[in-house]
């Protein structure tokens, strides 16, 4: 019998060693959860069991999960049937402990709690809530043990509680035994060591995405336009990658995610742009040509207006000349002579506004005009030396072909992908997240190989990282927040998205797809005007 009894021991202590190493592996806290209180029941044999967890005040334990072999019952953890007895308060209203239940009474005395016959000897235990729930389900609570779950720093994560501990040769209902104690006491240890684990590495990622947000709030801060950006491009992302993974032809055909794949890419789609928090505010906001703290066009217009100024003194002191033998007909002349003279003015100022937007090409008959323009005026600064009405900056700025930004204003803008990867390189990513700085550090590369800021070729970068780029080209041409342009419908887009494909700018196998299962609506329809959404989803969209 003692031998007997000796390898049942033996064969528990390797089964709690085995248990150790498996609530060591697991990431899930439903199934790890799950795994505590079936290890319990298993090393005891006992026929129910509940795990509490504390609530977020540490005032009560809440119900986790609740096992009951005979009554087939399983609540709470992987069951999907959520528990609705309500929580087991830890102390009175008085702020006296709640010693009058069991599993209040083990979590604050921190001790191990054994009831052999909670109908016979409750131990000064009020089980009256227990008995209830025995009437109503035709069942007898009558053997428990209480065990609390404490983590490293002595703090009360949990108690793990077992009814009725059964005798394996009879079937009957028997008190829990020394050993069951110490098995459960060893099983309550490591579980705590889990839970904390876990518990440790949930709060070290809800650190880092709140940094992570930290970051696009910051950027969100020093601009409007960019703020909605990052957060929408992460959203088209996922969106196409979805689609991608639902995918079952073609060249995508083999390509799918799991939930660390879906994390990892959703983090790199939320980080493509940290960069920009080193860009300065006047280039990324640069609504127009001459827009440097302010728009510089208000400079160039009153400078015209002086113009116009200066004209109309010079006619009327040339009238005054006139006064001591007054000429109708060379006043007349004079005055249509004036303007003229402001009509041009006039003319000049209003095609420097226009210039100005940068929001269509420049055509090279405007930039001849340009040219003359700041040939042919002069204005007297307040020194009385004469200037061009347009200094060389100036027109260096309003001679920008497209868009608003000059070439060095381009370069600085480009700079952000460096600062980018500068950055995310910096970080200790850990194994899944380890593809993070290259998937966000791709997204300005171009399929031909003659993108930034490392020139990649298609066949060099990961699907992630070509979908971050597509996905930031669409938002972009879409988006109704950009200073220097209008939103785009979605045809206009696509057409222009089609374009890019053939010049080898986006991935053509992942435009498909993009296309082909609708995503541009369905992005459309969370975050376009209903006057962009001219484009029907296609008939065999998923």
């Amino acid at each position: 019998m003692a031998d007997s009894e000796s390898t049942i021991l033996l064969q528990r202590l390797e089964q709690l060693n085995y248990i150790g190493a498996a609530l060591s592996r697991e990431r899930s806290l439903p199934h790890l959860l799950e795994l505590i209180l079936d290890a319990a029941q298993a090393l005891t044999g006992a026929d129910g069991g509940t795990l509490y967890r504390t609530s977020s005040d540490g005032q009560a334990l809440r119900f986790a999960i609740v096992h009951n072999r005979s009554l087939h019952m399983h609540q709470g953890g992987t069951s999907g049937q959520a528990i609705d007895w309500p929580e087991v308060p830890l102390y009175l209203a008085s702020g006296q402990p709640n010693d009058s239940l069991v599993a209040a009474y083990a979590a604050v005395h921190d001790c191990t709690v054994q009831v052999d016959d909670a109908y016979q000897d409750s131990a000064g235990f009020n089980f009256q809530g227990t008995r209830g729930f025995d009437t109503r389900m035709g069942y007898r609570s009558q053997t428990f043990l209480t065990v609390p779950l404490k983590n490293h720093e002595g703090s009360l994560i949990g108690v793990l509680q077992l009814i009725n501990a059964i005798e394996p040769t009879t079937g009957a209902i028997c008190p829990f035994n020394e050993q069951h104690r110490g098995l459960v006491e060893s099983l309550a240890s490591q579980a705590a060591i889990a839970l904390s684990n876990h518990q440790l590495i949930g709060q070290l990622e809800d650190l880092f995405a709140s940094f992570v947000q930290l970051i696009n709030r910051a950027i969100d801060e020093k601009s409007p336009y960019t703020a909605g950006h990052c957060q929408r491009v992460p959203v088209l992302t996922m969106m196409l990658a979805e689609a991608a993974h639902a995918t079952h032809e073609g060249p995508l055909a083999d390509f799918h995610m799991s939930a660390a794949d879906r994390h990892e890419l959703h983090m790199a789609g939320l980080l493509h742009d940290c960069g920009k928090i080193t860009t300065p505010v006047h280039v990324v906001d640069k609504a127009t040509k001459l827009e440097t703290i302010y728009d510089r066009i208000e400079t160039v217009e009153t400078r015209f207006e002086l113009l116009k100024r200066d004209a109309q003194i010079a006619q009327l002191q040339a009238q005054l000349a006139l006064r001591p033998c007054v000429d109708a007909a060379d006043e007349a002349a004079l005055a249509e002579q004036t303007a003229q003279a402001c009509a041009e003015l006039d003319t000049a100022r209003d095609f420097l506004r226009h210039c100005n937007l940068g929001s269509e090409a420049m055509a090279p008959s405007h930039l001849t005009q340009l040219q003359a323009i700041a040939e042919r005026w002069q204005w007297r600064t307040p020194s009385g030396a004469l200037a061009p009405c347009l200094s060389a900056d100036e027109l260096a700025n309003l001679s920008v072909r497209a868009g608003t930004l000059t070439a060095q204003e381009r370069d600085i803008i480009k700079q952000h992908i460096v600062v980018t990867i500068d950055m995310l390189e910096q970080l200790p990513w850990p194994k899944h997240l380890r593809n993070v700085p290259e998937y966000a550090g791709g997204h300005h590369e171009r399929m031909d190989g003659q993108g930034y800021p490392r020139g990649l070729r298609r066949e060099q970068m990961s699907w992630q990282a070509r979908m971050l780029g597509l996905a930031d080209i669409f938002e972009a041409l879409t988006a109704a927040d950009r200073p220097y342009k209008q939103a785009m419908p979605l045809s206009q887009a696509l057409t222009i998205m089609e374009k890019m494909v053939a010049n080898g700018h986006i991935d053509p196998d992942l435009f498909d797809v993009f296309v082909r299962q609708g995503v541009p609506l369905q992005y459309g329809q969370m975050f376009l005007s209903p006057q962009q959404l001219d484009w029907p989803q296609p008939e065999n969209a998923a």
